[in-house]
């Protein structure tokens, strides 16, 4: 199952783009920060991941707050076919408030 949650905050965004079918696309970079136990020892991760949004999520994505943080949910997938790199694809997000 390819399924990802993330909080972050959003910041970075592009200006939303449509597909020929006039599906929105809403575009914007991520921030994560926190702090997690692996092998028994703390460990503080920090990370930023783009991140793409289609249809209603688009428009979710698009209201959200910059540097609020957010729950995202969604899935990873190659930014296009012969690339290595990976995009996260949002399908739901949700407004924690934290800042």
């Amino acid at each position: 199952m390819n399924r990802l949650q993330l909080t972050a905050s959003v910041v970075e965004r592009a200006a939303v783009r449509y597909t020929p079918a006039g599906v929105p696309i809403a575009s914007c970079t991520l921030h994560h920060r926190t702090e997690v136990v692996e092998a028994g020892i703390a460990r503080q991760v920090e990370l930023t991941v783009e991140a793409v949004a289609a249809g209603a999520a688009s428009g979710q994505l698009e209201s959200c707050q910059m540097g609020v943080e957010t729950l995202f949910t969604g899935f990873l997938a190659k930014k296009h076919r012969n690339a290595r790199t990976l995009v996260f694809h949002i399908t739901a997000l949700q407004d924690i408030g934290k800042d």
